[in-house]
């Protein structure tokens, strides 16, 4: 394994020199590959118990891989999604040398290594699981003349009924996705990483959230939303079910390994969610929001049975209740979700300012979000309570080996 000298951890060099080296001579970081980790549920046990042993900070995602990382790890308790907009004068060629320098910086950092070059490097020892991952949204496809290797099913959402979209929280050519277990680790990686893109492109939008801590919820149980709700139950948690549900399987040959992401901002209305009985709320939901389980089960990850009736002739989970608009047995729509609340504070007329960073990742955008989406903005009980306000999808490449860049299969 390669080793960074004491010199280079605590005394970056010029930028200059780390650019003009890595664009002239190639991708060079420095950290070696590490083997491949386990499967999810295993991995966020484990996440859990080091968390609980006091050694949080120290926990590495391995940078290199046939998928990029952030994706199917388990959920940090902090994450940042950053929107950029690529300069006019970023052509291919300067696209090449974004991702090149991206990649080494991310490929740093996660490592505990600082980025070069870095003026704090003491804020980048201790990444406390760090990842960062890199998308692509339709624009930049249309603007690099890459119209021709743009993923099947990939392309711009329509529009909703439901949605009341801000251009402040929506679209982008870039996004770059941070996610740590500590949230200075994850300001100073943040910071980093936008040095580097700012050369290459216009910042749109930041958007930051955060979901419970590694071993600070029940051992098995799925986070919790600013609703009080469960939220995320149905994920795939297997190799087999990732493969059939979130990573493509080489449409185009490129995108081989990759994933789509699709980012809404869901404003949340709690004055009006809290006047609610905790009856009506289960009901709204389907679930109970003791443990999320459904109400025709015990335990959060039991089926639920949408045939039930109760005493009245009426099903036990309403027509209009969101598991049920939101449920399929079709694999073409299921996907992974990992979503993350915002909180940004008290509104003028003194109500809060929240709601959900809600992160989906599948395959194919077109076959496996619309439908679900559709379904749930035609007739979903939860809409009373929320209003999407910021919408973008991005493609987000495979992951890369020592030496290569993300993205280096689109754009080389």
């Amino acid at each position: 394994m390669s080793e960074f000298s004491q010199s280079e951890t605590q005394e970056p060099r010029p930028a200059v020199s780390r650019r003009g080296f890595l664009v002239s001579a190639g991708l060079a970081t420095g950290v070696a590959a590490v083997g491949v980790g386990t499967g999810y549920a295993v991995a966020q046990a484990e996440a859990a118990q080091k968390a609980a042993s006091g050694d949080l900070g120290q926990q590495k995602v391995p940078f290199y891989g046939k998928h990029q990382a952030g994706i199917e790890t388990p959920s940090q308790a902090y994450g940042t999604f950053l929107g950029w907009k690529l300069k006019p004068s970023t052509d291919r060629e300067g696209a090449i040398r974004m991702m090149r320098l991206l990649t080494d910086d991310a490929a740093r950092l996660t490592q505990g290594v600082p980025a070069l070059p870095d003026n704090d490097p003491y804020l980048a020892l201790n990444p406390a699981r760090l990842t960062a991952t890199f998308g692509f949204g339709p624009s930049f496809f249309t603007k690099l003349g890459l119209e021709s290797k743009i993923p099947t099913g990939f392309a711009e959402l329509p529009t909703f009924s439901i949605d009341k979209l801000k251009p402040e929280f929506s679209g982008g050519d870039l996004v770059i996705q941070v996610g740590s277990d500590d949230p200075l680790s994850l300001s100073h990686a943040v910071r980093q990483l936008t040095r580097t893109a700012r050369s290459f492109a216009t910042i749109l939008w930041s958007q930051s959230g955060f979901t419970s801590t590694p071993g600070a919820k029940p051992e098995g149980q799925t986070g919790r939303n600013l609703f009080g709700q469960v939220d995320g139950t149905v994920n795939p948690r297997t190799a087999e079910e990732f493969d059939a549900q979130v990573w493509a399987q080489g449409s185009p040959r490129w995108f081989d390994g990759g994933t789509s992401l699709v980012l809404r901002r869901i404003a949340m209305n709690l004055d009006t969610w809290d006047k609610l009985d905790e009856g009506s709320k289960e009901l709204s939901v389907g679930r109970k929001l003791s443990n999320g389980a459904p109400l025709t089960g015990v335990n959060e990850f039991d089926p639920p049975n949408l045939a039930a009736k109760s005493d009245n002739g009426l099903p036990v989970i309403p027509s209009f209740a969101h598991m049920r608009r939101a449920r399929t047995d079709d694999v073409t729509q299921k996907f992974l979700r990992r979503p993350l609340n915002y909180d940004e504070g008290i509104n003028s007329d003194g109500s809060p300012n929240v709601g959900l960073l809600f992160a989906a990742y599948m395959a194919n955008v077109s076959h496996q979000f619309v439908p679900v989406q559709q379904r749930l903005a035609d007739l979903d009980l939860l809409n009373t309570w929320t209003t999407p306000i910021g919408s973008a999808v991005f493609a987000l490449p495979p992951g890369c080996q020592p030496g290569g860049f993300i993205g280096e299969g689109l754009l080389s």
